[in-house]
């Protein structure tokens, strides 16, 4: 383990997290929000402090290490055009990083006594706001939702009709008549995902609402039958037959308590999480229309066909990137593994379109422009 190596990267994380948390809460409108983000960023500050010295007794410079220029511009275009809710989720995986990170350099025999116990005050810290940003971004919940309707509807927008105006592409080339058909399919398209959308959402929303209101109704009535349940599921979790007794007896003092305890536990439903199925259907078939015009636009520009194409692929190839950040933030999953695979998928798709268009195109002698 180079224990210099990563002392470094955490001196360059925790500048970039100082600025980060600055920057977050200049952005914030509540007054709440905006005072634990600065608290954050004079803790992460104090946590670079600790790196300098760490390092300097090393032998090591720090006055030339800085946080990455690149990053901070990234970080403060991303929190301006996603806004908190994503940025949340952001910070709270760097905080994770940063957690995972300090465990390993406190196996390390190279740190002293005193150094191993500043560096365990500093990973307190740090599991402190991966709490705090998590509590934050639950308020966020509902628009974290609709961004998942959005992104659904983009990544299908921008798949389905780059595929589209691919295997016209190859299949007869005329610029002009491909921008009308993918126009006309984008349209088609976006009306049927967001009446999907809502069709779901209700159907989804009705089928949870229902089975909320039996088990309420059921906690009011036979407060004994749920009362063992919860009980074997407190046992089920590792809590002792006593502690799990007084969590049941308890619960069942208030059968909207014993509900919602059943509820979760059981089946899955949290009443706080019931999307709403109009702002389902129109942020999925807005979000549909918005990126399916994205690769037809270069068709309208009165271009040569294959000039047209790349930069109808170019256009694509950027909106599935975001499209696939998003995805990657909003769901904690890797960033560059999730954009990859967005983009590989939709350019396979399109790939298989055009290669389809040009076989039609021979079968049925088309002449491509």
């Amino acid at each position: 383990m180079d224990v210099v190596k990563l002392a470094r990267k955490a001196l360059e994380d925790e500048l970039l997290s100082t600025r980060i948390y600055s920057m977050a809460a200049s952005l914030s409108k509540l007054g709440s929000t905006k005072k634990r983000l600065l608290k954050i960023s004079e803790m992460e500050k104090d946590h670079a402090e600790f790196w300098k010295r760490f390092l300097a007794k090393r032998g090591v410079e720090v006055s030339g290490i800085k946080a990455a220029s690149a990053k901070s511009i990234l970080y403060a275009a991303f929190l301006r055009i996603f806004g908190l809710a994503l940025a949340f989720r952001l910070m709270e995986a760097g905080e994770r990083d940063a957690a995972e990170l300090y465990s390993r350099l406190l196996e390390s025999p190279e740190l002293s006594a005193e150094e191993k116990a500043g560096l365990r005050r500093i990973l307190e810290d740090e599991l402190i706001h991966e709490q705090e940003l998590a509590e934050e971004g639950s308020r966020f919940m509902k628009v974290l939702d609709h961004i998942r309707d959005a992104v659904l509807g983009m990544n299908d927008g921008l798949v389905e009709i780059l595929s589209v105006t691919m295997g016209l592409v190859g299949a007869y080339g005329s610029a002009f008549h491909i921008a009308l058909s993918g126009l006309v399919v984008a349209v088609a398209g976006a009306l049927s995902m967001g009446i999907g959308a809502f069709v779901a959402a209700r159907a989804q929303r009705q089928v949870h609402e229902g089975s909320l209101a039996r088990i309420l109704l059921a906690a009011r009535y036979a407060a004994h039958v749920f009362e063992d349940r919860i009980r074997r599921f407190m046992e089920d979790k590792g809590y002792s037959g006593e502690a799990a007794s007084k969590v049941a007896m308890e619960s069942a003092k208030d059968p909207k308590l014993m509900a919602r305890i059943i509820s979760e536990e059981e089946c899955g439903l949290k009443e706080e999480r019931l999307e709403d199925p109009r702002a389902a259907g129109l942020y999925t078939g807005l979000a549909y229309l918005l990126s399916a015009l994205l690769p037809i636009i270069p068709y309208f520009m009165s271009l040569p066909i294959i000039p047209s194409m790349l930069l109808s692929l170019l256009i694509a190839g950027l909106a599935l990137s975001a499209t696939g950040l998003v995805i990657a933030i909003s769901a904690n999953l890797p960033v560059k593994k999730k954009i990859a695979e967005m983009v590989l998928a939709g350019f396979g798709s399109a790939a298989a379109t055009f290669t389809l268009g040009r076989i039609f195109s021979m079968i049925f002698g088309v002449t491509v422009a």
